[in-house]
C-alpha cells in the first residue's frame, strides 16, 4: 500500500517539521492539494508552497489539481518539481489533450473524479493514464465524512485495470483512516491520502505506518 499523506492538513506554521516528519515516517508519496476558489469552493497554495516543499523531499511529489484549465499550469508544476500530476476529469473538456501534456512533460498523469461522476466516463483514457483518484469526498475541505459508495467504485476499477492488463494506480482521497482503509485495500486501492487522520494524530507516524501495512491485518 502507498501511503500518500495530504500536507492540507498540516501546520503550515512550521512545513519545515512537518516535510522532516514525512521524510523520517513510512509516507512513500506527499500528497498536495492545489485548489482555486473556482473548481472547488475554496483557495489552498500554490506553486512557490509546493517549490519550497520539494526541496525538503526526495519523496514522490503527488500533484492533485483541483482547478479550471489545469492546462495552462501544467509545465509551471513540473517546474515546481511534480512528479504525479493529477486533473479533474469534470475540469478538462479535452482530456486527452491534457494526459498527453502530462506525460510529454515527463510526469506520471492522473485523473481524479468526483463522487458522482461514474468510472465508466474513463473507459476512454484508462489505457492511457497512470493513476485514477477516486474522491471519496467531494473535493475543497479536509476532514469530511467519507463516502461509502467510493468502495464500489473502486471495485469496478480495479477489475476494469486487471482484465486489460493495465498498469494503473488506484489512488483514493477523502475521509481515509484506520476504520476504512481495510475495506479500501481489499477493493483494491493501492494508494491512500489521509490527511487529518495523519497530521492530527498524537502519533502521525504510527498512523502512517499502520496504513502503511493494513494489507498485513490478520
Amino acid at each position: 500500500m502507498i501511503i500518500a499523506p495530504s500536507l492540507l492538513a498540516s501546520n503550515f506554521l512550521d512545513l519545515r517539521a512537518e516535510c522532516r516528519m514525512l521524510n523520517e515516517s513510512e509516507a512513500d508519496w506527499f500528497h498536495l492539494d492545489v485548489m482555486d476558489g473556482r473548481f472547488v469552493p475554496n483557495i489552498s497554495y500554490g506553486l512557490p508552497v509546493i517549490e519550497h516543499i520539494r526541496k525538503a523531499t526526495k519523496k514522490i511529489c503527488d500533484v492533485h489539481l483541483m482547478i479550471e484549465e489545469p492546462g495552462k499550469y501544467a509545465a509551471a508544476f513540473r517546474k515546481a518539481g511534480a512528479d504525479i500530476l493529477t486533473v479533474h476529469y469534470e475540469a478538462c473538456p479535452h482530456l486527452h489533450r491534457n494526459i498527453q501534456q502530462i506525460k510529454d512533460l515527463g510526469m506520471m498523469a492522473g485523473v481524479a473524479i468526483n463522487p458522482h461522476t461514474p468510472v465508466q466516463f474513463l473507459q476512454e483514457v484508462l489505457a492511457d493514464i497512470d493513476l485514477v483518484l477516486v474522491m471519496s469526498v467531494n473535493p475543497g475541505f479536509g476532514g469530511q465524512k467519507f463516502i461509502p459508495n467510493a468502495l464500489n467504485k473502486i471495485k469496478t476499477l480495479r477489475e476494469q485495470i486487471d482484465e486489460h492488463g493495465l498498469n494503473v494506480k488506484i489512488e483514493v482521497d477523502g475521509g481515509v483512516d484506520l476504520g476504512n482503509a481495510r475495506a479500501l485495500y481489499e477493493a483494491g486501492a493501492h494508494a491512500l491520502v489521509a490527511g487529518s487522520a495523519v497530521f492530527h494524530a498524537p502519533d502521525p507516524k504510527a498512523i502512517i505506518s499502520a496504513l502503511k501495512h493494513i494489507d498485513k491485518e490478520n
